[in-house]
């Protein structure tokens, strides 16, 4: 199989080229808008899903296409990318002494359609942030590409987050661990 990753996302890429499995990436630019009855993961499986249909007519008959979405969901709202750094603040302060949930959907698409999906769910708790605090990350590290305005790997990360149950790379935007499985599940049908 010719296993491609749709994601502009380097932090995706680098945790897929730590799987050791040969891949290519590729930018796909599809429409992010979702049906706004949706609730938390169906979100980003949505997203996913439209990336996937967004490339699927190019795909080869070896193809297999990974294509994945994520979100920051606090409270029944989403908070996506944020589109300043005004709103970046905004999201950190609701964030701020909180636990919040990262959701990120994963879908694995051939030339017949979907072939596998997951979700997989972390909740992140913050600690209390200064208005200092915040105000530095948005302005040193400039989170306006990411779910939630950060990025757990980054600065953020070591200063406030306190607790998280689930996994780590879920929150960097990719469940690298179930990916890996499904890879393997694939790969032995092939």
């Amino acid at each position: 199989m010719n296993i491609i990753l749709g994601s502009q996302s380097p932090r995706r890429r680098d945790l897929m080229a730590g799987l050791d499995i040969p891949f290519t990436a590729i930018n796909i630019h599809a429409n992010e808008t979702y049906p706004t009855q949706l609730q938390a993961g169906d979100i980003p499986m949505y997203i996913a899903r439209e990336k996937a249909m967004a490339y699927q007519t190019q795909l080869q008959p070896n193809d297999l296409l990974i294509t994945a979405d994520t979100i920051v969901w606090l409270d029944g709202q989403v908070l996506g990318k944020p589109k300043d750094e005004e709103d970046a603040c905004r999201m950190l302060h609701l964030l701020s002494g909180r636990t919040h949930q990262v959701y990120t959907a994963v879908s694995f698409t051939t030339t017949a359609g979907e072939v596998a999906h997951l979700v997989d769910k972390t909740d992140v708790t913050f600690r209390g942030l200064t208005d200092g605090e915040i105000q530095h990350y948005v302005a040193k590290y400039k989170p306006l590409d990411k779910a939630g305005a950060y990025g757990v790997q980054e600065w953020i990360g070591y200063v406030a987050v306190t607790q998280m149950h689930g996994s780590y790379f879920n929150v960097m935007g990719f469940p690298i661990a179930r990916v890996y499985n499904v890879l393997q599940d694939l790969l032995k049908q092939a």
